[in-house]
């Protein structure tokens, strides 16, 4: 295989291709970003992780949800892969000097967005709906839906005991061994408003390259979205493809591979594909993992062995434009 690139110069999407994607923070943002490129709005669904939501100042802050929209806005830091480009840090530096804890960045920028959201939701508005009014004015086309209006954190399971999912990934900088996780009041969580309904319609479903534990796993969790994806996957033979987060064994952002190997897995492109199993049909990996293909095709999945690593928004399209051209049907 090597790691040519497909030549996708002239590739151009069905007129009818509805797309839905799953994602969580910066590579569901990234891959989402090159999708928006290359399709019209109106043809993509981002569907976005909310289990590392959490409150802190009295405000609802939506991580993974704040960096998808800002990417799709083209306001996201490239250098971080979060927050806004050209932020200032005055309140936070404050706050410090109060003697408030600060471990959880907070731009000056970036406040307001959550000042909003809050201000909004205690008035009464759902989180799906402040969402799709923030795209709004930020000028993001691409329907972006929150995977539920509930409130399902994800709790990790530590040697150091049960933790809220930011305070064992900012807080305590992903440190502490994880045994498990869950997400709390999934069972009563139902999902947002469009969100069925752009499974039921979709022509594809993608999961974005986002950690399958905390990222994926909790979309997947609410009540009748797996469901869906399964049924339709048996009844209508709808392609489901992932990216893998892991490449070589290392992940380009975030504790997934840490995760895996203190769970007792092996981390690897293969380990992922067995991770989500039969909801899949399609498979995307590194070309650093291409001895592995025969043991991904051999769970019954084709596969796309390519550059996954995301670099620039033209790596983002890129990256979209092979996974339609060679997974996005059902041939």
């Amino acid at each position: 295989w090597g790691c040519a690139l497909t030549d996708t110069d002239n590739f151009q999407i069905g007129r009818s291709q509805r797309v839905v994607a799953l994602a969580g923070g910066v590579g569901g943002a990234r891959l989402a970003d090159g999708l928006a490129q290359m399709m019209p709005a109106d043809q993509l669904t981002v569907i976005v992780n909310v289990g590392d939501d959490f409150s802190h100042f009295g405000l609802h802050i939506s991580p993974d949800l704040d960096t998808v929209c800002y990417t799709l806005a083209q306001m996201d830091n490239t250098e971080t892969g979060w927050g806004l480009a050209g932020e200032t840090w005055h309140t936070l530096e404050s706050l410090d000097r109060l003697g408030a804890e600060t471990w959880f960045h907070l731009g000056d920028h970036d406040l307001a967005t959550h000042l909003e959201r809050t201000r909004r939701m205690q008035a009464g508005d759902s989180l799906s709906q402040v969402t799709a009014s923030f795209c709004q004015h930020w000028g993001v086309k691409t329907r972006v839906l929150t995977a539920t209006d509930h409130k399902v954190p994800t709790l990790v399971y530590t040697n150091e005991g049960t933790l809220s999912f930011q305070e064992y990934f900012v807080h305590r900088q992903c440190i502490p061994s994880v045994s498990g996780f869950r997400f709390e009041d999934i069972e009563h969580a139902r999902p947002a408003p469009g969100v069925l309904e752009a499974l039921f319609q979709a022509d594809l479903v993608i999961l974005c390259p986002s950690n399958p534990w905390v990222s994926i796993d909790p979309i997947l969790a609410i009540q009748g979205i797996r469901k869906t994806i399964e049924d339709r996957r048996r009844k209508v033979d709808l392609p489901v493809v992932a990216v893998s987060p892991i490449i070589a064994g290392h992940t380009v952002k975030g504790p997934a591979a840490k995760m895996y190997q203190e769970m007792g897995l092996t981390p690897s492109a293969l380990t992922v594909a067995n991770h989500y199993g039969s909801l899949l049909s399609g498979f995307v990996m590194d070309c650093q993992d291409a001895d592995a293909e025969a043991n991904v095709q051999a769970l019954g999945l084709k596969t796309l062995i390519t550059d996954t690593i995301m670099r620039d928004r033209a790596g983002r399209k890129r990256l979209a434009e092979e996974i339609m051209r060679r997974l996005g049907d059902k041939r």
